[in-house]
């Protein structure tokens, strides 16, 4: 699935997409023969094929935020953006996930009472949110297909990137310089033998301690990934599968018409140039500069990201629930994780990284 047309979905469709893992009906629940080098477990990851599926996953965060209830994130559309996002970083979620080839997915969460929904068949894709019976429409480029590109940082992690193949990818861009990378103890995930690949950053200036990665013995795909913040012994955020079956779904799974009295909304994808501006000849430089630093050292475990006013929803900074959770600090709001800190300056913007809130409160100067 495309990694631009989710950026644009709902987003109270965030926490819809999770996980997907793999089952084989009849697999040995024994986990592969050891050992294996760190260069036959990312071959062996760079050369999988897995395009129809179906299935059901799980995901767990403990970043030390209370759990909200969702009666608490409310069905005020105004606040939907910030609620779902607060929703994905502060409480465990179930989701059924259905793909067939790059084009056709369906991803359902299931909570209580209520069901959250995103279809994408060929150019089509839809949201729909049962609590409060809003469904959204999206027509998408011809072109968009299932590549995940970008650099690696929780923060960066766009929806279509939570699935532990997406997400591993997002992750492995990280390797080199940067990175250590080993193969830790075999595993077991779902009856699969799975072999442990264990990135660490090399940098200090990063909250992330390793991200371990299971990877079936067999056919390379990513079942799990774990991400362990520096300091804890359980991963900060978990995404795995519990079941999979490898047949391609009914066709009838990717096809979706919003129930009657439902309200429903048109979107259109901002173009390329939505966003836009002429570069001074100095910023052209710096750009240049930064681009070739990129490409010498590998995407940066301590990156920093900058998210000017104008992009940020007008929801987030009056929402209650950020103002029950982020702290007062010098020129802003800190909204404090054990993975990922997130700075809400007084000049609207929004600055976070994987990083020490010092980091990002120098980065607002």
């Amino acid at each position: 699935m495309s990694s631009n047309w989710f950026r644009w979905a709902p987003a109270a469709a965030v926490p819809a997409v999770v996980a997907v893992g793999l089952v084989v009906s009849g697999a040995a629940a024994t986990p592969p023969p050891s050992p294996a080098s760190a260069e036959q477990v990312l071959a062996l990851l760079a050369a999988h094929r897995s395009q129809q599926f179906s299935g059901e996953v799980e995901q767990r965060t403990d970043l030390g935020l209370p759990s909200i209830p969702s009666k608490a994130l409310g069905s005020d559309a105004a606040a939907s953006s910030t609620a779902a996002a607060l929703d994905l970083l502060t409480s465990a979620h179930t989701a059924r996930v259905y793909a067939d080839g790059p084009t056709k997915l369906r991803v359902q969460v299931m909570d209580q009472l209520a069901e959250r929904d995103v279809v994408r068949n060929g150019t089509t894709a839809w949201t729909w949110d049962s609590s409060t019976r809003r469904a959204t429409r999206t027509t998408l480029p011809a072109a968009s297909g299932s590549g995940v590109t970008g650099p690696v940082s929780p923060d960066s992690m766009a929806p279509d990137t939570l699935t532990p193949d997406a997400l591993a990818q997002r992750f492995l861009a990280a390797v080199g310089p940067s990175t250590t990378v080993t193969v830790g103890e075999p595993v077991t995930v779902a009856g699969h033998g799975a072999w442990t690949l264990v990135l660490t950053p090399r940098t200090s200036g990063t909250l992330v301690g390793s991200v371990h990665i299971a990877v079936e013995s067999t056919t390379g795909l990513p079942l799990a990934v774990d991400v362990y913040a520096k300091g804890q012994t359980d991963p900060a955020f978990h995404v795995a599968l519990t079941s999979l079956d490898l047949r391609a779904p009914d066709p009838s799974v990717f096809s979706f018409t919003p129930p009657a009295g439902a309200t429903v909304t048109q979107q259109q994808l901002p173009t390329s140039s939505h966003f836009s501006h002429p570069l001074t000849p100095a910023k052209q430089q710096a750009a240049k500069a930064k681009a070739a630093k990129l490409a010498a050292t590998g995407p940066r475990w301590d990156a920093v990201t900058v998210i000017p006013a104008a992009r940020v929803p007008g929801d987030l900074a009056r929402s209650p629930l950020v103002a029950q959770l982020a702290t007062p600090v010098p020129g802003g709001r800190l909204l404090s994780t054990s993975l990922v800190n997130v700075l809400l300056t007084d000049d609207g913007r929004v600055i976070t990284g994987a990083v020490p809130a010092s980091t990002l409160e120098a980065a607002a100067r």
